[in-house]
């Protein structure tokens, strides 16, 4: 295994005006699983077939170890990759596609047998062993490309949306499975994805991208904890943060309505920020409580829906006029129409700068 450093990597298209990837950095320490995350056209995708070899380097440099690797060629770059497209083998059986790499290295055939088991078991593939890719669906092919890369010994291993084709069952079963393969064989990866429950699933940090910037490179308690900004705030959650245009004053932060009327206040304990300034506040759903409207300290307002899900409640409450969400794990009583307390605790806020999106505060106490 190694390590990966990508310093101030950037990608820029021919007849392009904006690069795909701007200067982006990480460190990626040796067998750590990183994702690489942002909805489609964010520059994820690009960054991953740098490293990887398949597109060339606008800016900047990628190292695999104390290796630069920018200029050699794929196959010499020691990297395994599942690709989102597949790229099977069709003239090969599905034995032989997962085991394209060790049957070109000459491995004993004993050693391929109990590899190819091992993985192909691990992702559901057994009896899919004898059949050629074509006749597979794609949610089997995607797993037959993810095995084929797997099972290889490389330094880095790089995946390419490799679930998005399975179903959701399975698909939380084999995330299951796959983060305990990497972490048992120290396998230091990348995974390409769009969807957020799977990157805070799998991997020890997340790197946030949006129009090929790197937004936040963090722990998924980072992301959803301290934001950096305006759009790791709103993109991380589900339900996203409840985000409001807000003026301080010397009695705390007003959450401003859609017409720029004053709504509710917050008390305020920050320094650093002044009587007048225009901010955004962000409030976490899931630090929300609905309470008796008559408890003391809390923001009084109109449930607009009430939504039990099965495990948990989405609760959209009018306050002033804001409208919030608050998630319970429990089936609120508070029927449409009702009035509810909402009671923000001091961890649920956020202060972002308005026009930068920096995030200035996280907690209402801290200074």
């Amino acid at each position: 295994m190694a390590t990966l450093d990508l310093d101030r990597v950037s990608k820029l298209y021919p007849g392009a005006h904006e690069p795909a990837v701007d200067a982006v950095s990480m460190q990626i320490a040796d067998g750590e699983i990183v994702a690489l995350l942002g909805s489609s056209g964010c520059g994820k995708t690009s960054t991953l077939r740098m490293v990887a070899g398949f597109e060339s380097v606008t800016e900047g440099t990628v190292r695999l170890g104390d290796r630069v690797v920018n200029t050699l060629r794929p196959a010499e770059r020691n990297i395994a990759m599942a690709f989102e497209g597949y790229a099977l083998y069709p003239p090969l059986k599905v034995r032989d596609n997962i085991a394209f790499s060790l049957l070109r290295d000459r491995t004993p055939k004993a050693e391929i047998d109990r590899r190819v088991t091992h993985i192909s078991d691990m992702l559901e593939l057994g009896p899919m062993l004898p059949y050629f890719p074509p006749s597979l669906s794609g949610g089997q092919q995607q797993r037959v490309s993810l095995a084929r890369a797997l099972i290889r010994r490389a330094d880095i291993y790089l995946l390419d949306e490799p679930m998005s084709q399975l179903e959701p069952q399975l698909r939380a079963l084999l995330r299951a499975r796959i983060k305990d393969y990497l972490i048992a064989n120290k396998m230091t990866t990348v995974i390409v994805t769009h969807d957020q429950t799977e990157a805070i699933a799998i991997s020890d940090r997340i790197a946030v991208m949006d129009k090929g910037i790197l937004q936040q490179f963090g722990t998924p308690a980072d992301l959803r904890e301290r934001p950096a900004n305006l759009f790791v705030a709103s993109f991380i959650g589900e339900p996203p943060m409840n985000l409001f245009p807000a003026d301080v004053s010397g009695n705390g932060i007003t959450a401003l309505d859609s017409d720029g009327r004053p709504a509710f206040t917050l008390p305020m304990g920050h320094r650093g920020i002044a009587a007048g300034d225009r901010v955004t506040i962000g409030m976490r759903p899931h630090k929300l409580r609905v309470t008796d409207p008559q408890a003391p300290s809390v923001l009084r307002g109109k449930v607009l829906t009430n939504h039990w899900l099965g495990d948990h409640s989405h609760v959209g409450v009018q306050v002033g006029g804001c409208f919030l969400i608050a998630v319970a794990s429990r089936n609120v009583a508070a029927p449409v129409g009702s009035e509810v307390g909402v009671l923000v605790p001091e961890d649920a806020m956020h202060v972002f700068d308005t026009k930068t999106g920096v995030a200035l505060h996280h907690g209402l106490s801290e200074g």
